[in-house]
């Protein structure tokens, strides 16, 4: 398979992710919950010495200092949530609720799901593709600590999936996921739901 390997994997655990709100790019920090898991997270061979991004997202960026073993962090603004705009804060389930249809019709709309003042899963596509081929032409393999919608659009430009209906493959979000970035900013599926190793 020819390009550039990576790993990426989704932060920590936060208040809000344990309350299912919608976080995009509001800056919450980890929880006692995040910071205790982060600090047993040990990345599995061959991610555990490569170049360390993150985003810059404080969930994110603690993610990345607590994670083993301890290496320098590039911050990367490309790795940032997807904006949930005027939905941020908010559970899908208060959505479905007070905004009624036409948060379920925004929600059939798959990767053009477009939150009021927000992004669409698409729009982060794209964001990635540049930022896959420009990994792919530092040449340099990395390790990316991000978010779960972003991981999601990743995992949409690499098999295809349009985000109307269930994704090919269930994404562990307490596992690093295995890719390959590629010139023309094309990404590829290595492997998936790569368990951490547990740091001693």
């Amino acid at each position: 398979m020819t390009g550039v390997p990576f790993a990426i994997l989704r932060h920590a655990t936060t208040a809000w992710n344990q309350q299912r709100r919608l976080q995009g790019l509001t800056d919450t920090p980890l929880n006692e919950t995040g910071e205790a898991d982060a600090r047993c997270w040990r990345l599995p061979a061959p991610a555990d010495g490569w170049q360390r991004l993150s985003s810059p997202l404080q969930r994110a960026r603690r993610t990345a200092e607590l994670l083993r073993p301890a290496a320098a962090i590039t911050i990367d603004p490309a790795l940032r949530e997807m904006s949930f705009g005027a939905w941020e804060g908010a559970t899908v389930a208060q959505l479905r609720a007070t905004v009624g249809e036409m948060f379920l019709d925004a929600e059939r709309r798959g990767l053009d799901f477009l939150p009021p003042g927000g992004e669409s899963p698409r729009m982060v596509m794209a964001r990635l593709k540049s930022w896959s081929a420009r990994i792919a032409g530092q040449g340099i393999p990395v390790v990316a600590v991000s978010h779960k919608a972003a991981i999601r659009a990743l995992f949409a430009l690499a098999t295809g999936w349009d985000m109307a209906g269930r994704p090919p493959e269930k994404l562990d979000w307490r596992c690093v996921h295995f890719f390959v970035a590629r010139g023309d900013g094309r990404v590829a599926v290595d492997r998936l739901n790569v368990p951490f190793e547990r740091a001693p």
